[in-house]
């Protein structure tokens, strides 16, 4: 894992670089853990998490504190109890599953067991809302995206690209390799919070075949 180090980013909050996503995870475990009341907000990326602080917050001091605490997040945040994990039932149905298959090496049934047969952690959430980057999963299921966008990709559609694994929440266009698909909701307004899947939540993806 990376040795994070730090940016200023304005007067109230500082940037920490992590470097790769497992060291984000980590971090932000432990600063979670840690309950400064300095801290209003933290914000993962793929290899930054921004620290919002409070007004009035010495940077220096708090810098200094933050760049100690990280580096303890090595061995943090492995608990899948302490987030939760997610199971989310899958039709491997997707459009993509035999390109995968072939740009991977593997038998489309050797991507599906794959794919069920580790469990996934939220790094961080981007492109659209509830949309979580998953890491953790068989590295030989790094993939490229696809070399042109849909333009519509149906929510609930379980997705490769890179190291990374997503489901997406709603309807919208994507470039992502489709593998599967789900019926589990993961972006509701009326809950709390709307997105089911939180940066640091576990998730374990099961082949809806395979069930009793």
């Amino acid at each position: 894992m990376s040795r994070p180090t730090l940016r200023p980013a304005g007067d109230r909050a500082l940037l920490l670089e992590t470097g790769d996503p497992q060291t984000t995870v980590g971090v932000c475990a432990v600063l979670r853990e840690a309950g400064r009341p300095e801290i209003e907000d933290l914000i993962p990326a793929a290899a930054t998490v921004l620290v919002r602080l409070a007004p009035g917050t010495d940077l220096t001091a708090v810098g200094d504190w933050l760049l100690a605490t990280a580096a303890t997040a090595e061995s943090a945040g492995t608990d899948r109890t302490e987030a939760g994990e997610l199971v989310i039932p899958v039709r491997y149905d997707g459009p993509d599953l035999a390109d995968v298959a072939a740009a991977t090496g593997l038998s489309p049934a050797q991507v599906i067991a794959a794919h069920t047969g580790t469990a996934w952690r939220a790094a961080f959430v981007g492109f659209a809302p509830g949309f979580a980057y998953l890491i953790g999963g068989d590295r030989r299921l790094a993939v490229p995206r696809r070399a042109q966008s849909r333009t519509e990709v149906p929510a609930g559609s379980v997705a490769l690209a890179g190291e990374f694994s997503a489901v997406y929440p709603r309807r919208s266009p994507g470039g992502w390799q489709l593998i599967g698909s789900t019926d589990v909701t993961l972006w509701d307004q009326a809950a709390d919070p709307p997105a089911a899947i939180q940066p640091g939540r576990w998730v374990r993806f099961v082949n809806e075949e395979d069930r009793p």
